[in-house]
């Protein structure tokens, strides 16, 4: 029987993907405009963790919102109440944007004149993790109800973030969280990721959150 010929499409995929997003980032450089690459589960708090970042920074920065979702622009028309300029991105039954669909965003939307994009992923802790959007770094939220066992569940996730925000810490004293745990795992898997204790809902942690922005901001700018 002959033999059967088998092509590696997964890995050419993702290798193409990551020229792709390395293009983007370049002419993100050029244009001095810094895209985060923000993810979560479902219901973790990302809409709410933006509208405050927003308000917190909005008289230092310009500042821009991809909203992508399967299919609806809820979140889309929240932020857009905060005075940022907002796009809702569908992704067609896709679970995650790659660095093609994040560039096409970015094209429709116009990013001249922004200091700062953040495009919301799609809420899932598996496939947004796979692929480089061209984003210069990447952050993820992790609220205390879905608890601190999470890095060890879902290690690709946390492998790729540079900022781990907990999110819902005035809940703490009602869930089983272990906050130092939930610090030792992250770190297993990415000993350099800031990790920072936030409520959205509050305010609590925000200004920390906001300052690590700031100088990220600056300096890719320079």
């Amino acid at each position: 029987m002959d033999k059967i010929r088998i092509i590696e499409v997964k890995q050419s995929i993702f290798e193409n993907n990551d020229r792709q997003a390395d293009a983007l980032r370049k002419k993100l450089k050029e244009k001095g405009v810094y895209l985060l690459n923000l993810m979560s589960s479902p219901g973790s708090g990302k809409t709410t963790t933006l509208s405050r970042t927003i308000e917190a920074l909005s008289k230092e920065l310009n500042i821009g919102v991809m909203e992508a979702d399967i299919d609806s622009d809820v979140d889309a028309h929240t932020i857009e109440k905060f005075g940022a300029k907002v796009i809702q991105l569908h992704t067609g039954g896709m679970c995650h944007l790659d660095a093609g669909m994040t560039e096409q965003g970015i094209d429709e939307f116009g990013v001249e004149g922004l200091d700062l994009v953040f495009l919301e992923n799609v809420g899932n802790l598996v496939c947004p993790a796979e692929f480089d959007t061209g984003a210069v770094k990447n952050a993820m939220i992790l609220s205390v109800p879905e608890g601190h066992d999470k890095p060890l569940k879902y290690p690709l996730m946390f492998s790729v973030c540079d900022v781990v925000l907990v999110n819902k810490i005035d809940v703490l004293p009602y869930f089983d969280f272990d906050m130092e745990k939930c610090e030792e795992y992250v770190h297993m898997r990415n000993p350099k990721a800031q990790i920072i204790p936030i409520c959205a809902k509050t305010g609590e942690g925000i200004e920390k959150w906001t300052d690590w922005l700031k100088a990220e901001v600056a300096a890719w700018k320079e």
